[in-house]
Parts: structure tokens; sequence; C-alpha cells
């Protein structure tokens, strides 16, 4: 009588000896395939979970009121109101005074959560600046007229929970495209606003 022939287990290097060892060692497999899958939708539900609620937070955290109103102290300095169109949306106009003139700055800021402290959002942005001024009275190259320009936005804010005031320190480049035109240089400020 002949004997069997010998089988080699897939990925074990185990002689089996008979195909019914073979059998078995299948349906041990094929569970152990079927958990690591079980795992696996398991490990990305959770996972989806997990960034569907940091996303939740996020987004619930990305302001703290529709609309403030206040002053604006550095360059440029002057009045500062800031309204959110949705959560993390908003647009920032600046009424101004800046070297001897008026200019006006509109701009739209993208605002987030930092994730530690409640109420302190950071920001970024974008927009323009129109205006006139009159820099004779601080320079000998007199430079009056009319401008239009370019601005970039950065900064922090904090807005209180006990009180309804709001405190936001940027940073504004801003690039003069008529007018005194070129680089305007990083302007900055520090706006204190009264929180509807």
């Amino acid at each position: 009588m002949r004997a069997p022939p010998l089988i080699v287990a897939k990925g074990t290097g185990r002689v089996l000896r008979s195909l019914g060892e073979r059998g078995v060692h299948d349906e041990e497999n094929k569970r152990h395939y079927n958990n690591e899958q079980i795992n696996l939708i398991s490990m990305k539900k959770a996972l989806f979970i997990t960034i569907l609620a940091l996303g939740m937070a996020v987004a619930a955290n990305g302001q703290d009121y529709k609309t403030a109103l206040g002053l604006r102290a550095g360059l440029p300095y002057g009045l500062t109101v800031k309204h959110f169109v949705s959560q993390k949306n908003a647009f920032e106009g600046i009424l101004a005074s800046s070297w001897g003139g008026f200019v006006i700055t509109g701009l739209y800021e993208n605002v987030h959560w930092t994730g530690k402290y409640p109420g302190l959002n950071w920001f970024w942005g974008f927009g323009g600046h129109a205006g006139f001024w009159d820099n004779s009275p601080y320079y000998t190259n007199v430079d009056v007229g009319i401008v239009i320009g370019a601005d970039f936005i950065i900064g922090l804010e904090y807005t209180f929970d006990e009180i309804p005031l709001n405190l936001s320190l940027d940073l504004l480049p801003s690039f003069n495209i008529i007018g005194h035109s070129g680089w305007n240089g990083i302007n900055g400020g520090l706006s204190i606003r009264y929180v509807f």
C-alpha cells in the first residue's frame, strides 16, 4: 500500500499527513481571516467616529460670537468690525487713519480653534484696501494721492466668556497696486471689540 502524498500547509512549513488534516487547517485559516476582517472593519469604524467627533468639536469652536465692533491700535489704526457669515468664515472691515489720510480695508478671514483653550482662535485671510494719504508731514519725499492694494492677515483672537469682549492681535502685510505702489510692509495691530 502506498502512503498518501505529503501536503505542506501554506505559510507554516508544517507538513500535513492527510487530506483530513488539511481541511481542518483550512477552516482555521478561514476563521483567522474572518476575525482579521472583523477587527479591520471595527478599527475603521472607530477611526471614522473619532475623526467625526474631532471635526465637530473644532467646527463648534470655530467662533464664539456673530458680530463684534471696536477699536484697532497699530498700523492702520481706527475702527474695526468683524462679522461671521458661517461657523469658520468672517468678514472684517477696518476704517483707519494712516499717513495723514484715510484707508478702508476689507478682509475675508478663515477662523480656527487653537485646540487648547476655549475662546482662543487663530485666523488667516486676505482682502484689499483703498483710500488716500498725504505723507508730507512725515517724509521729504512727498506722496499724496489715492492708494489701492492687497492685504493678507494672520493672527490670534480671544473672546471672553464672562464679559462681551474680544481681543485680537494680528499681522497685516500689504502691497499697494495703485498710488504709492509696491510693498507697504508688514503692519500689525491690537483690536479690542465689543461682542454682540
